[in-house]
């Protein structure tokens, strides 16, 4: 296959590509800035034509910063923009890709505490939520001229990269703990069932609108912390209180550390998607293995 990935040096973006080039795939990475021969620039719309697939992964990190009034507007433009462009140029091409596969997350379904969410249920209001509306809709607008795929996207999880070297740091130096009340449903991923599952949307032509990539058992925050000080022999008993990721992180800390989804992949499992790490356990152990 011929797939087109924007976004495709970030943390999942590069790992989608390895794992398509590894099986013979020609892969083209659309980015600001191209390196290599294999990379091309934005503007270059052409690549899209004859492509059997478009993975947009593109938009600015959610912590790159606090969230003031300019970085909220930057993190929906970044996206919206971008999803915008890519249905615009694929509706002035002869060959468009048969599926376009577009980034979302679970924080589209806000906060609801221990509910079991599937891609059934209502979204949210807060300001996560709307970002992934205006997300998956600029994205929608190509559901005329192809299938879309919106990839409601939870915690990835591996060691190279995202949140869990972050998460692990304080505890490999025997700081770490609960956030919060500990409470709060963190809906997680390996990032190879991350890959396989993007793979696997874009093989089967039955899968189409919003699919949860999440693993098929999401724990509470305090179950992952525990996990995770097991998996690097740590004990966990320095929590993090609210007030001070409040203070730290301001209106982020709300909505991405003390609150969560507890989010099913309803659609996957229905449809015969397998997992190779369906408990944290199994994941954390191959990740530190």
């Amino acid at each position: 296959m011929k797939v087109v990935i924007a976004g495709g040096t970030g943390f999942l973006g590069s790992a989608l590509a390895a794992s398509l080039r590894l099986d013979g795939h020609h892969v083209l990475v659309m980015t600001r800035r191209p390196k290599t021969h294999d990379e091309v620039p934005w503007t270059d719309a052409s690549v899209l034509d004859g492509a059997d697939a478009l993975v947009n992964l593109a938009g600015e990190p959610l912590d790159a910063g606090r969230w003031t009034d300019a970085r909220k507007r930057s993190i929906v433009e970044s996206r919206v923009k971008t999803a915008e462009m890519l249905v615009k140029a694929m509706s002035g091409i002869a060959r468009r890709p048969p599926v376009l596969l577009n980034a979302s997350a679970v924080g589209v379904y806000g906060t609801h505490g221990d509910e079991a969410l599937t891609e059934e249920s209502p979204p949210g209001s807060d300001f996560l939520a709307s970002v992934c509306l205006k997300w998956e809709a600029a994205a929608m607008a190509a559901a005329w001229m192809t299938r879309v795929v919106l990839l409601r996207t939870g915690l990835p999880l591996d060691k190279t990269g995202g949140a869990l070297p972050q998460l692990a740091r304080p505890m490999r130096m025997f700081a770490g703990g609960r956030a919060g009340s500990g409470t709060q449903y963190w809906s997680w991923i390996h990032r190879d069932d991350w890959t396989r599952m993007v793979r696997w949307a874009i093989d089967n032509t039955e899968i189409t609108g919003p699919i949860n990539l999440t693993a098929p058992s999401p724990v509470t925050n305090r179950e992952f912390t525990a996990t995770l000080a097991r998996a690097l022999h740590r004990p966990a008993f320095l929590p993090a209180p609210a007030f001070a990721l409040r203070m730290a992180f301001g209106e982020m800390a709300d909505a991405v550390i003390l609150s969560g989804q507890r989010v099913l992949p309803a659609k996957a499992t229905r449809n015969g998607f397998e997992f190779r790490y369906p408990d944290l356990e199994s994941a954390l152990w191959q990740i530190y293995r």
